[in-house]
């Protein structure tokens, strides 16, 4: 962390890429920002990029929590700082897919936590990276992120936003198959259906003995 702490605060940031009325022409280009079309709704979700976002006051909040956070989580469970890390992060984004699932409306449900995600992720992995005595990523995942299924760098943070909102709109879905896919395989086999799978084994052997 710098000596001198940030005052941009991320609302401000944000708030700034609003008032020039989502100007296209001249976003993403060396401001820091970047964007995601909601199609369904038509608004668009700003986020700063992974290092846009080290200016900001919430980093400087972020660091303080989550450096906390590595310290409880690795002495309650008796592991290693990397250990709660990887813990952090998994824990972190089943909930947000969880929420995802259950929220009434995907395309709002995006909205209002897609950005805070993405942020706090990688503030995540900034607090790692320095507790482990590394200094902070520059743009290639420190080893908790080995099992993230995110690119959580690539495109300065564009791969791990586009890939998040896809999960986030389909999360609903995506329970409901798994669900689904889980009740099938806990039916149970009828009798009928295990004399039938009996009675085709017998043939596919009666034809092997007399082959």
């Amino acid at each position: 962390m710098t000596d001198k702490p940030n005052t941009l605060t991320l609302g401000q940031l944000l708030s700034e890429a609003d008032t020039a009325g989502h100007d296209h022409a001249t976003a993403d280009h060396g401001n820091g920002l970047q964007h995601i079309h909601n199609h369904a709704t038509g608004a668009v979700v700003w986020f700063p990029t992974w290092e846009k976002n080290r200016e900001t006051v919430e980093w400087d909040a972020g660091m303080k929590e989550f450096d906390t956070q590595l310290d409880f989580t690795a002495a309650a469970s008796g592991g290693s700082v990397a250990d709660a890390a990887s813990k952090l992060l998994a824990e972190r984004l089943a909930a947000l897919l969880d929420a995802a699932a259950a929220a009434p409306d995907s395309s709002v449900f995006v909205q209002e936590n897609l950005t805070r995600h993405l942020t706090q992720t990688w503030m995540l992995g900034d607090a790692y990276a320095l507790k482990s005595g590394g200094g902070l990523p520059s743009g290639t995942p420190a080893s908790e992120f080995a099992e993230y299924p995110y690119d959580v760098y690539g495109q300065d943070g564009g791969n791990f936003a586009t890939a998040l909102w896809n999960d986030l709109i389909d999360a609903r879905r995506n329970l409901a198959l798994g669900e689904e896919a889980a009740r099938k395989a806990l039916k149970p086999v009828s009798r009928k259906a295990l004399k039938n799978a009996a009675r085709k084994a017998g043939k596919r052997w009666d034809t092997a003995a007399r082959t």
